[in-house]
This record gives structure tokens, C-alpha cells and sequence, in this order.
């Protein structure tokens, strides 16, 4: 049995424990929270009585086996660290760091404890994920790709009112490439790896940060778009183009249905589970990780690449964030 701990009380933490709660191999132990009262309210619904207010002393809890880290981004590398040095496995929320030498760092000393880190990406977790892998194959040899995630945010009516929420606050380590366009950048990096070279672009608005983007990834062979927006609404699916047919995928960040449309008219839908909420698979993939002792795991690579990917559109469009200069010191 996993003993997990939870940093942040959000809707997030809500989605994670909906999984949670189906699986005999883990139980919530402890809620941290900021705000007390917000914390026992929080471990209220899931019959949890332990709640910290202070996540250093939450660390040194030795009834506590695993860490989910849902702090806003530019805390994930603190909490974590924090969880690592104390001998957690953590599991943190995406995307998984500010920038690449914050991943670096938690990795190496996740090794050094011996304890697994992995970030949460729910769709490269998912059977809808693995149903692409498996069927890949049946479009030829891939050409295109277009991965697009662009939701109009329910935040942004009161950033235009003056209103600056997390998400829209740049210092915190956010905006639309970190918010949803890790979700596209991600799936590019499970799919094709690392890309040979990178073009990228970016929509700021009036307080600094970004609103939307989007960049072209080079692989040689192929290429790949990327388009993220927090800004608008999209209706348009992902799609893999291949020399045989195309792949469709519904719903990038979580994989609802996937059709191969083939060059001879025929089509193939592709059956394979699928949840309105997917947290579940990479609560499970955590776990395995654990039991099996797999501290170099292969969903590693993946974060890597997110990250270097990341740092470059940031370091294209002058996106900055305090945390940089952290790290640098």
C-alpha cells in the first residue's frame, strides 16, 4: 500500500484522488495546504485526518511513502525537492518544472535517494495513448502532424476585467505554453522524440504573459505543428498525416477517439477505454514504478525533451520567468 500525500487541495487534486479512490494499492495519508482550513476541508471529504500546514514538517513524516505535487508551477521544484530529499516518490503535476535545470536537478537527486519522480501527463498515460503507438503503423510513414489545444479559459474573462489569476500570472511560472501547451509539446515528445530544430511564436498580452503560440518542430523527415491558446476555442482535432492515411485524435490532453482515415476511402475507428477523467493511468503507472523499484523509468525522456523544447520557444519569444534567475544563481 502507497501511503500518498497531496500539496495543493485544487480541482486537480479532486481529479487525482477520483482515480485514487479506485485503487486498492494506494490511500490517501495527509493533505498540504497554505491554508489550514482549507486543507482539513479538503481531507474532510476523503477521511483524512493529517493535515500540514508546513510542507517541511509534512517531509519528514515517516508514515508518508509518496508525494502528488499540484502547487502552481513555479513551486514544483521546491516541493519536490523537498519530498525527494526526504526519501517521497513524487509525482508532480505538469508541466513538471520552470525550466530544464530544475528537471536536471530533480532527477539527479531522485536517483540519489532511490525514490521514483515522474510527472503527471495525463494523456501519454492513457489506453488512448497506447491505442496510437500500437496503430501507428497502419498510416505509413509519417509526414505531418498537427497537435493543437485551444480552450478558451474561463479565467480570462476576469483577467480582461482586471482580475489576474494564477494562470494568467507570469511570475508564477504560467501562461499558455506552460498551462496547455505542455500538454501538445509532451505528446510530440512521446511520439517522435527530440525534434532537429524548432520555430516558435508567441501572442502577449497586456500584463506580459502569453496567451497563445505556436511552433513548427523539424525532424528531417517530417514535421510537426504545435498550437495552443488560452485565448480561443479551437474545434479542429489533433491529426498524424502519413503516406498511407490519417490519424484523427480527438481531444489532445485527453484522448477521446481516434479514426485512421486511409487513402482508399476506407476508415478504421480504434477502440480502446476511454474517461472523461484519465488521472487514474498515471496514478497507476506511478505505482508500478514504485513497486518495481524503476527510479530511470522511460517516461523521463519524455519531460526531458518537454523541457528543452520549452526553454527554446522561451528563449525564441522573451518568455522570462523569476524562476530562471533562481536556478542561475
Amino acid at each position: 500500500m502507497v501511503r500518498l500525500a497531496v500539496i495543493g487541495t485544487n480541482f486537480i487534486t479532486d481529479w487525482l484522488m477520483e482515480g485514487v479512490s479506485e485503487l486498492k494499492e494506494i490511500e490517501l495519508a495527509a493533505v498540504y495546504s497554505r491554508t489550514r482550513e482549507k486543507g482539513e476541508e479538503f481531507a474532510a471529504k476523503y477521511g483524512v485526518t493529517k493535515v500540514y500546514d508546513n510542507y517541511e514538517e509534512m517531509a519528514g513524516d515517516p508514515d508518508i511513502d509518496a508525494v502528488y505535487v499540484a502547487s502552481p508551477t513555479y513551486m514544483h521544484y521546491t516541493h519536490s525537492i523537498t519530498m525527494i530529499n526526504h526519501g517521497k516518490h513524487v509525482l508532480c503535476e505538469k508541466p513538471v518544472c520552470s525550466n530544464q535545470t530544475e528537471l536536471e536537478l530533480l532527477i539527479e537527486a531522485a536517483k540519489e535517494q532511490g525514490v521514483v519522480f515522474m510527472e503527471a501527463m495525463k494523456n501519454v498515460h492513457s489506453p488512448g495513448f497506447d491505442a496510437i503507438l500500437k496503430n501507428l503503423h497502419k498510416i505509413g510513414a509519417v509526414r505531418r502532424a498537427t497537435i493543437q489545444y485551444c480552450q478558451y479559459s474561463s479565467r480570462y474573462d476576469k483577467f480582461k476585467n482586471g482580475i489576474i489569476e494564477n494562470a494568467f500570472n507570469p511570475k508564477l511560472s504560467n501562461g499558455a505554453l506552460m498551462d496547455i501547451g505542455s500538454y501538445c509539446i509532451h505528446f510530440l515528445a512521446s511520439l517522435f522524440g527530440r525534434p532537429k530544430k524548432i520555430l516558435a511564436d508567441s501572442i502577449f498580452l497586456e500584463n506580459g504573459v502569453d496567451g497563445a503560440g505556436s511552433l513548427i518542430a523539424s525532424y528531417g523527415d517530417k514535421q510537426a505543428e504545435i498550437l495552443y491558446s488560452k485565448i480561443t476555442d479551437s474545434m479542429l482535432p489533433t491529426q498524424i498525416q502519413g503516406e498511407k492515411g490519417c490519424m484523427v485524435i480527438e481531444q489532445c490532453p485527453i484522448i477521446q477517439k481516434i479514426t485512421i482515415f486511409y487513402r482508399n476511402g476506407e476508415q478504421e475507428v480504434l477502440e480502446f477505454e476511454s474517461r472523461e477523467n484519465p488521472m487514474i493511468y498515471e496514478t497507476k503507472d506511478f505505482i508500478g514504478l514504485i513497486e518495481t523499484k524503476d527510479i530511470s523509468h522511460r517516461f523521463l525522456e519524455s519531460s526531458r525533451i518537454e523541457m528543452e523544447i520549452t526553454d527554446e520557444v522561451r528563449r525564441q519569444t522573451g518568455i522570462v520567468f523569476p524562476a530562471d534567475k533562481i536556478r542561475e544563481q
